[in-house]
């Protein structure tokens, strides 16, 4: 299937100088969100892995259907305050400020296999900061799964040693 033609450019958003890359539109069709999955699922599946671990918002659209489809559990990561009880977290920068996120402390056992989802690959810096949590709690990363990856932003170059897949590269702008 071709993804790209399931996503949608939005000029200047969030600041001007970005251009967005929706994934609304793959969202809104059963047949590209079912093969979306289904082909995250194919790469994951050899892994081995024991949960998914996906980064608030878009991660968790298909972090969620990826966990189920994989027959494993979910673990949110989500930003500073969202989550109850005890959390750890991880601060990053983005391409335009810098936040953080967190997830429970209790989530993740040493030694779990873990798969992380985000919806897209920019300049890696969330990326990083999901490695950094689950790797600080014990766990082993067993791969990451992006939709998109921005690969002029180079933020594969964060996950050094990490087996990385994305359904859709951009190579520029």
């Amino acid at each position: 299937m071709n993804f790209k033609a399931y996503i949608r450019d939005i000029p200047d958003f969030p600041k001007p100088g970005i251009v967005f890359k929706d994934i609304t539109p793959l969202l809104l069709d059963p047949a590209a969100l079912d093969a979306a999955v289904a082909a995250l699922a194919a790469w994951a599946r050899p892994l081995n892995v024991d949960l998914v671990v996906a980064a608030e918002a878009r991660g968790f659209i298909l972090g969620g259907a990826l966990a189920r489809e994989l027959g494993v559990g979910f673990v949110p990561a989500r930003k500073p305050g969202k989550l109850p009880g005890e959390t750890v977290s991880a601060e990053y920068i983005l391409e335009y400020g810098v936040d953080a996120l967190e997830m429970h402390a209790d989530a993740l056992e040493g030694g779990a296999r873990v798969l992380l989802h985000d919806d897209l690959l920019a300049t890696g810096g969330t990326a990083r900061a999901l490695v950094d949590l689950v790797q600080g709690r014990g766990a082993v990363v067993a791969g990451f799964g992006f939709l998109v990856e921005l690969a002029f932003l180079n933020g594969r170059s964060t996950l050094d040693g990490i087996d990385v897949q994305t359904l859709i590269a951009y190579s520029g702008e």
